[in-house]
């Protein structure tokens, strides 16, 4: 494993969009961490996210994995550029006449996607409980805890496309690729998405309407892009406005959505290694 990590290091040590792209990242995901303490302008009116209950327990672990996976894309780049540079600069062909295997290199990019998973999740957990019990209006027990489990779909959604995107960038070889592919993906999967919604709900109005939408079961609801986004739903309507006006929130926990990450998690990282015995580079 430290072989690995050394020869990750060093790789990395000197190709400057990684570094450039990992610094940003990070600052900006701190930055949007501390977001609530900010008055915004929205249609003319100042919002202010702590005020609105953001920062409260046992909500605040729902808005701040949400408002920071939004950010996962800039370390997506850096996964699709490291392992892209290695096909383009043919170093990923010097390092098997040196001797590294196929199952040594996808070990070395699962150790980088793991380790940047892991440092995010942490950094989240950290920076959501000194908020939490900054800004919260109650620091109970029983509601400090009762949602954490955000944190682990929260790492489980960037592990699932951290190893989407090592998918992609070992089965393209070129970032541009790389990202046209993604992009037909996510449109792709919205109008699967779209298409089945339409057939369930055609005709219906009112309660049997929204009963069908929040119950039934969706095919597109495991597909990758898909699953990954359906671990933690959009919190906006647990703000204080939100209740006045009469919208409720309501979360059932996806655990089909869970399963289809973890199976589409080895589907990428089996596919990723088949790809690399396959061909020959």
């Amino acid at each position: 494993m430290m072989k690995l990590l050394k020869l990750e290091y060093y790789k990395n040590l000197n190709y400057r969009p990684f570094k450039i792209f990992t610094i940003l990242y990070f600052a900006i995901l701190i930055a949007f961490l501390f977001i609530g303490l900010a008055d915004l302008k929205l249609f003319g009116s100042t919002i202010n996210l702590k005020e609105q209950g953001m920062y409260d327990f046992p909500g605040i672990w729902n808005f701040t994995t949400w408002t920071v996976a939004l950010l996962k894309i800039f370390l997506g780049l850096i996964i699709v550029f490291s392992i892209c540079q290695e096909f383009s600069n043919r170093m990923f062909k010097q390092n098997t006449i040196d001797g590294l295997s196929r199952e040594e290199f996808i070990g070395s990019k699962m150790l980088t996607i793991t380790i940047f998973t892991v440092i995010s999740t942490v950094l989240v957990l950290g920076i959501t409980m000194f908020l939490g019990f900054q800004y919260s209006t109650t620091t109970e027990s029983s509601k400090v805890y009762a949602e954490i489990f955000f944190i682990g779909s929260y790492f489980l959604k960037l592990f699932t496309f951290f190893c989407f995107l090592m998918f992609l960038s070992i089965l393209l070889r070129k970032s541009i690729f790389v990202f046209l592919a993604f992009f037909v993906l996510w449109v792709g999967e919205a109008i699967i998405g779209g298409i089945e919604t339409f057939s369930k709900v055609k005709g219906m109005q009112g309660p049997q309407r929204n009963e069908v939408l929040q119950n039934d079961f969706f095919f597109s609801k495991l597909l990758p892009l898909e699953s990954m986004s359906s671990l933690i739903p959009n919190p906006m309507l647990r703000l204080n406005m939100a209740k006045m006006m009469g919208l409720k929130y309501e979360f059932t926990y996806p655990t089909e959505s869970l399963i289809a990450c973890i199976v589409w998690c080895a589907v990428f990282i089996i596919g990723s290694y088949l790809i690399l015995k396959k061909r020959d580079w």
